[in-house]
């Protein structure tokens, strides 16, 4: 398959380029495109032959859930049997955004976009390519990240170009994603609403809205191998690095103590080392490789996947972490660092 790339800017739209990608999704073929969080792998979100063909061009579980993203809010009745009042108060404060909501589905959302389920996540992305696109198409497009399943996701299209050349139809182009982690899940099917996966859009942000919100376990710790995951990115290892991921814990300047004993030692093993850590501490690291997330947590979010891919780039054997506080959009941080080191914790 030849891959057609395509580059749109959002301030001087080109439709033909909208037209063409809406056509491959209408005929059930895969357009990756922009949104304001990560890119997104997409297929018509009620053709279960095409959104079996993401599975396959990322090597995806069939029992991961893909999310179902609307160009306009009139889309969501036509997928989802009931909006609770809760939901309803989500979506006035936070769509369109990085915000995906867990609704009761209807029977026209096919099992391979629910994962099996009787819900269905839904999201009404704000970035302006992704809807125009979307809305051409005229129909819910199914979108998880346009990366081979288990890598970090994409952020630029050159990070699609990588994994999906020759597997999909098409790539728009629309320049580097803004939020840089994928989008909050709030689950409103419940007594109780429930965080999913973290996001930009954080768990205090929330509370202010809906009020008292519970964390799934599946935000801290790995699902079983017999338990279903509610969302994407529940229950298998993410975002890894082909390097080896430790996150080291402590006191900082035990922490880079630490971090500089174990670079030393796998240095003299013959691996090339490296460090992902705030900026104001890069030049204490005696790495082969020390990248720099920044110090205020929505910089480390926009970056990590960025680093991570730049790891595998510069061919790095083993990746030491500084961990952050899982506070704010820290939680969303440390879930994807958590899931990138397959929960591996160094005590400094």
């Amino acid at each position: 398959m030849i891959t057609d790339f395509e580059k749109l800017d959002a301030e001087n739209i080109n439709n033909e380029i909208i037209e063409k990608a809406a056509g491959i999704l209408q005929k059930g073929g895969l357009v990756a495109f922009p949104t304001e969080t990560v890119y997104g792998l997409g297929a018509n979100g009620l053709n279960a032959e095409a959104c079996r063909k993401i599975y396959e061009a990322k090597g995806r579980p069939s029992d991961n859930p893909l999310i179902l993203h609307i160009g306009n809010i009139s889309q969501l009745n036509s997928i989802v049997s009931e909006v609770p009042e809760k939901a309803q108060k989500v979506i006035d404060a936070f769509w369109p955004g990085p915000v995906t909501i867990v609704f009761k589905k209807k029977e026209i959302v096919p099992d391979s976009v629910s994962g099996g389920l009787k819900t269905v996540a839904v999201r009404f992305p704000s970035n302006k390519i992704s809807r125009l696109i979307i809305n051409a198409a005229g129909v819910p497009v199914a979108a998880p990240s346009a990366n081979t399943s288990g890598k970090p996701s994409p952020t630029k299209a050159e990070h699609v170009f990588h994994d999906m050349n020759g597997k999909i139809d098409m790539i728009v182009d629309g320049g580097k994603c803004d939020v840089g982690l994928e989008s909050t899940i709030i689950d409103v099917t419940g007594d109780i609403p429930a965080l999913l996966r973290p996001g930009a859009v954080t768990k205090e942000m929330l509370e202010r809205v809906i009020g008292e919100i519970s964390v799934d376990p599946a935000v801290y710790k790995m699902l079983s191998k017999d338990q279903k995951p509610k969302a994407p990115g529940m229950k298998y290892k993410h975002y890894s690095p082909d390097a080896e991921v430790a996150l080291v814990s402590g006191d900082e300047k035990n922490v880079i103590d630490k971090i500089n004993t174990l670079c030393d030692s796998d240095s003299q093993n013959g691996f090339k080392t490296g460090v992902l850590c705030r900026t104001r501490n890069a030049d204490k690291y005696r790495a082969d490789v020390v990248l720099k997330a920044g110090d205020d947590i929505q910089t480390v979010g926009a970056r990590l996947f960025d680093i991570l891919r730049e790891f595998d780039e510069l061919k790095t054997d083993k990746v030491y972490s500084e961990v952050f506080e899982e506070s704010g959009e820290g939680m969303a941080v440390m879930n994807r660092l958590k899931k990138a080191a397959g929960h591996k914790f160094i005590e400094a």
